[in-house]
């Protein structure tokens, strides 16, 4: 779409071009270039494939299956790291994958929650010291979830489960104000 729209309007700079014999065409000059730039990557892409493919393989997985033992090493996905280290925050099994779900589906139904006329958090200042509470709290809970089940990051992890959970409340709360 973007070089469809730049093909039909053209493009300009910030500071104005005089005339059209002022502008650069898109053809030549930027296919070229860009043609260019993705031959590259390809190459840098084709040469770490051919040439190294388990540079970012993991050591682990060149040791032989046991059935019998769990690795004590396994975690999902960075992405999810997050819920995970809600998820070992619970000792009950049901109570942490409730948690684990409503820390995932609470993101997922937030951009539909009912609100009123929102101007934007610079309107907002507690509003918007809470939000960046909040990136955080998801951000050390990641950082946690990715850590050994061990003394001190158990208990980290229950702190700020209940920081994150808490955000919800208190969010409601600071943009009324």
């Amino acid at each position: 779409m973007h070089f469809l729209f730049l093909h039909e309007t053209g493009s300009n700079r910030p500071l104005g071009a005089g005339s059209n014999t002022d502008k650069i065409y898109f053809h030549p000059y930027f296919s070229e270039k860009d043609l260019f730039g993705l031959f590259v990557a390809l190459l840098a892409f084709l040469r770490l494939v051919l040439l190294a493919p388990n540079l970012f393989g993991d050591p682990e997985n060149f040791l032989p299956a046991n059935v019998l033992v769990t690795p004590a090493h396994i975690q999902p996905e960075w992405y999810f790291l997050f819920a995970y280290a809600i998820l070992r925050a619970i000792p009950n099994k049901l109570g942490g994958v409730i948690a684990l779900l409503l820390a995932i589906l609470i993101l997922a139904i937030l951009p539909f929650m009912p609100s009123r006329n929102f101007r934007g958090l610079v309107f907002y200042p507690i509003g918007k010291l809470i939000f960046w509470g909040l990136v955080s709290v998801f951000f050390l809970l990641t950082y946690i979830g990715a850590k050994p089940v061990e003394v001190p990051f158990i208990f980290i992890g229950q702190i700020l489960r209940i920081v994150y959970f808490s955000y919800f409340l208190l969010a409601r709360g600071a943009n009324k104000a």
